[in-house]
C-alpha cells in the first residue's frame, strides 16, 4: 500500500492523536494509518476552509460518522462537515428535488444503491470509475482499495461502471429466541404438534407453523405473553421497504439470477437480457407484480401480521418495530434488518430484554426462509447498501472535498472501528478483523453470516427498477390498502401494477421525446392474455401452485454456523 508524504505535519499531530485514541483497531499497521492520513491531508490542502454539507439515513452508523468523524476529519483536513441526519424518505426526498432544481442542496448523499437503475440513467450522478481516473483522480485514495469493498455490484450499472461507493450494509435475515427454541419440552411439544423438529425455518411452511405454535398453544413463557411472528404494517413508506426489499422474490415471485432476477426482478419489472429497457410489470406484459407467487407473498405477510403478531403491530412502521421486539415477548421474525444489531447487543438496563443479566444473548440470526414459488439460484433476501453519491449539479471543488469524506468515512484506517459501532460491513479486511473474530459470539451469527457465500445472494434492488422514487412510492400506497382491507391482495397488486406499467409508460414518452433516460428508459410490451406469459413462456410469471404449503422443513442453528464457517 503506497501513500504520498505529505508536508502538513501540523495536522499530522492531530490524525496520530485520532489514530491512537479513537481509530483501533485497525486492518491497517499504525504506520500504514500514518501515511493514509498524510495522503487525506496533503489531498484536502487546497480545500482548507471549506464547510460541505452531507446528508444520510439516521442509523447508528451514520450518527458515528455525523458525531465522530466529522469531527476528525475537519482536525485532520481542515474541512468542515455538517452532516444531516434524517429518515430515508426524506433523503431520497431531498435528492429527488435537487434532481428537478438542479440546485445543490447538498454536496454529498449517503444514498441507498437501490436507486442504481435511476441513477445511470438519468446522467446527473457522477460515473465513479470515470471519476476517479479523470476529474477526481487528484482526489483518490490510492488505498482506497474498490476490490476489497463487498457492496460494490449494487452500485454498479449495465455499462460495468461504479456509480455509487458502499458505506454501509445490512441484510434482511430471519431473527429468533434461541434459548426458547433450545428447551426441550418445547421441542418435544412442537414435535408432537407438526411431526417435525423445532429448529430455524428453510421454508414458509415451517416459519408459518412456528409462528402458530408459540402465538395459539405456547401463549405463555415465565409469565409472560408471547407471540410467533413480529412485522410491521403502518400505511407509510416504510411498508413500500417492506415489499420491495425483496419480499416477493424471497416468496419465488422473479426469475432466477444474482444480483437480481433475469429478466424479471424482485419488483416483477420485466427486462430482457442484453437491455436497459423495463417492459411491463404487469403479468399481461410480462412482468409478475401481480403474478400469483407476488400475490401469495403478500397474503402471507397480511395473514401472519394479523393472527401471530402482537397487538399494536399493524400500527408500527420500520423504525417503530425494534423497541418492540426488544420488549422480549416474540420468538422470532422473518424479515429483520441486520442494522438493528447494535440495538439488540445493547443491556438489560438499556431495555433489552432479549439479553440475559449477564449481556449474553438469547437470540440469533440465520437465513430467511424461503416461498413455496422459490427455486434455487433465485436471491435469497434484501441487502441495504447506504452508498456515497455525488451529483453533477454539485460544484466542482465541493464535489472534490466531499469525496475526499465520503473516502475518509470508510477508509482503512477508520472502517474497523466505525464497524464495531454500526455494525454494518462494507469492507472484506474488515469482517475478517481478528478483533471480530473475538467478537462474533456477541453478534449472533452476523459475522459469521459476511464471511461466508452466502452473503452474495442477499442483494440490493437492481437495475430493472428505471426510477425507484417514484415507482417506491406506489407500493406502499397499494399494500397499505390490504392492510385497511380495502381491497384483497390481488387487488391491489393489481392495481399496482396497472399504476406501474402507466408511470413506466409516460417515463418512455419522456424518454423518446428528450432522451429523460438515457435511451434506457421503459419500453413496455403491448398487453397479451395473462396465459400466454404464465405458460407459454419460460419463467416469470409463474403458474400458480396446487399447494403453496408444502412440509414445514427446519435445520438446527449449529449446521447453519458450521456450513457459514466452513
Amino acid at each position: 500500500m503506497i501513500f504520498a508524504s505529505g508536508s502538513a505535519q501540523a495536522d499530522m499531530a492531530a490524525a496520530e492523536r485520532w489514530i491512537d485514541e479513537e481509530f483501533q483497531p485497525s486492518s491497517l499497521t499504525r504506520e500504514e494509518q500514518v501515511a493514509e492520513m498524510e495522503w487525506f491531508i496533503q489531498a484536502a490542502e487546497p480545500f482548507q476552509g471549506m464547510e460541505i454539507n452531507v446528508v444520510a439515513e439516521a442509523i447508528p452508523t451514520h450518527e458515528y460518522e455525523a458525531e465522530v468523524l466529522t469531527q476528525a476529519f475537519e482536525e485532520i483536513t481542515g474541512i468542515r462537515v455538517n452532516m444531516q441526519l434524517m429518515g430515508e424518505g426524506d433523503v431520497v426526498q431531498a435528492l429527488q428535488t435537487q434532481l428537478q432544481t438542479q440546485r445543490n442542496l447538498y454536496d454529498l448523499y449517503v444514498n441507498d444503491a437501490d436507486l442504481i437503475g435511476m441513477h445511470y440513467r438519468i446522467g446527473q450522478t457522477v460515473n465513479l470509475t470515470e471519476w476517479m481516473e479523470g476529474e477526481g483522480a487528484d482526489v483518490t485514495n490510492p488505498g482506497l482499495d474498490i476490490d476489497d469493498y463487498f457492496g460494490t455490484a449494487s452500485g454498479t450499472a449495465p455499462d460495468g461502471d461504479l456509480y455509487q461507493l458502499p458505506d454501509q450494509q445490512f441484510a434482511n435475515l430471519y431473527w429468533f429466541r434461541k434459548d426458547w427454541f433450545d428447551r426441550e419440552d418445547l421441542q418435544e411439544q412442537f414435535r408432537e404438534q407438526y411431526g417435525y423438529d423445532l429448529g430455524v425455518p428453510r421454508n414458509w411452511s415451517a416459519y408459518e407453523d412456528i409462528a402458530e405454535f408459540f402465538t395459539e398453544h405456547v401463549q405463555e413463557i415465565d409469565g409472560v405473553q408471547v407471540y410467533g411472528h413480529m412485522d410491521y404494517g403502518k400505511r407509510a413508506p416504510d411498508l413500500g421497504w417492506r415489499m420491495t426489499d425483496a419480499w416477493l422474490s424471497m416468496a419465488g415471485a422473479a426469475d432466477p439470477g444474482l444480483p437480481n432476477g433475469v429478466p424479471v426482478d424482485e419488483w416483477g419489472i420485466r427486462m430482457e437480457e442484453g437491455t436497459c429497457n423495463p417492459v411491463g410489470a404487469s403479468v399481461t406484459r410480462g412482468g409478475a407484480t401481480n403474478s400469483r407467487p407476488a400475490v401469495y407473498a403478500v397474503e402471507k405477510w397480511d395473514e401472519w401480521l394479523r393472527n401471530y403478531a402482537p397487538p399494536g403491530a399493524s400500527d408500527l412502521d420500520f423504525y417503530q418495530s425494534l423497541p418492540a421486539l426488544s420488549q422480549g415477548n416474540v420468538a422470532q421474525q422473518i424479515f429483520w434488518y441486520t442494522a438493528f444489531t447494535a440495538n439488540m447487543v445493547q443491556s438489560q438496563e438499556e431495555g433489552n430484554n432479549t439479553v440475559d443479566e449477564e449481556g449474553n444473548l438469547l437470540w440469533r440470526m440465520a437465513p430467511s426462509p424461503v416461498g413455496p414459488y422459490w427455486k434455487e439460484g433465485m436471491q435469497r433476501g434484501y441487502q441495504d447498501v447506504g452508498s456515497w453519491t455525488l451529483m453533477e449539479t454539485t460544484p466542482l471543488d465541493r464535489r472534490k472535498a466531499a469525496w475526499l469524506f465520503a473516502q475518509f468515512a470508510s477508509s482503512k484506517t477508520v472502517d474497523v472501528k466505525k464497524s464495531h459501532v454500526g455494525i454494518t460491513f462494507v469492507r472484506d479486511s474488515t469482517v475478517r478483523h481478528e478483533s471480530f473474530s473475538e467478537r462474533a459470539p456477541q453478534l449472533g451469527g452476523l459475522i459469521e453470516f459476511y464471511r461466508s457465500p452466502d452473503r452474495h445472494q442477499w442483494t440490493d434492488t437492481g437495475t430493472n427498477v428505471p426510477d425507484y422514487p417514484r415507482l417506491a412510492q406506489l407500493f406502499w400506497q397499494h399494500i397499505g390498502d390490504v392492510t385497511a382491507g380495502t381491497f384483497t391482495a390481488q387487488e391491489a397488486m393489481d392495481r399496482l401494477a396497472g399504476e406501474m406499467d402507466e408511470l413506466m409508460a409516460r417515463m418512455q414518452a419522456a424518454d423518446e421525446a428528450n432522451d429523460a433516460y438515457s435511451g434506457c428508459g421503459p419500453r413496455l410490451n403491448e398487453p397479451r392474455e395473462a396465459d400466454y406469459w404464465i405458460n407459454e413462456v419460460e419463467g416469470a410469471p409463474w403458474p400458480p401452485l396446487e399447494n403453496e404449503k408444502p412440509q414445514g422443513v427446519t435445520v438446527a442453528y449449529e449446521e447453519i454456523i458450521q456450513r457459514w464457517a466452513e
